[in-house]
């Protein structure tokens, strides 16, 4: 596997995974998929700043990707970044994941402009849990029925680790 930084032309092979998660699982709370100027936009708002966007490729396809956004627009917010990752359905526990935020948070370490980086994980969703705490986050809070999806009320739990 290679971790390296996304570009325009991983752009649909991303959509891919993440519209399949928006369509069939509730690790993201969207509800309808990211395409056109919305998938346009959250490609260019990556790979600046403090935000980096990384894939992972195997046998020269994309199988994942990180990424660090912005926790909130206020600029007080600045040095707190969330960490997002998403993993093809196929490559689910091969350490793709485990790989990618090992890298995106080795960068977040080497980056002066961040202090904290955040992850919300749908509560139950205890692969993600597992990978966070094993890579040192904490468990901050759980906010309840924050979110529906497919006629549920779901959990999320924070999770937040000092860079």
């Amino acid at each position: 596997m290679v971790v390296r930084e996304a570009t325009e032309a991983d752009l649909p092979a991303l959509l891919a995974i993440y519209n399949d998660e928006v369509a069939h699982g509730t690790a993201t709370f969207d509800t309808e998929p990211r395409e056109g100027e919305a998938a346009r936009g959250w490609l260019d708002a990556h790979n600046r700043d403090n935000h980096p966007l990384l894939v992972a490729v195997e046998d020269g396809e994309v199988v994942g990707y990180a990424s660090l956004s912005p926790y909130n627009p206020k600029a007080a917010y600045a040095a707190t970044v969330e960490l997002s990752v998403y993993v093809a359905g196929a490559c689910r526990g091969r350490g793709v994941g485990a790989g990618l935020v090992s890298a995106i948070l080795e960068m977040a370490r080497e980056d002066p402009r961040t202090h904290l980086v955040v992850s919300l994980v749908t509560h139950g969703n205890e692969a993600s849990a597992r990978l966070h705490e094993r890579l040192g986050f904490s468990h901050a809070g759980t906010l309840h029925e924050a979110g529906e999806k497919f006629g549920r009320l779901l959990d999320v739990d924070i999770y937040e680790l000092r860079v």
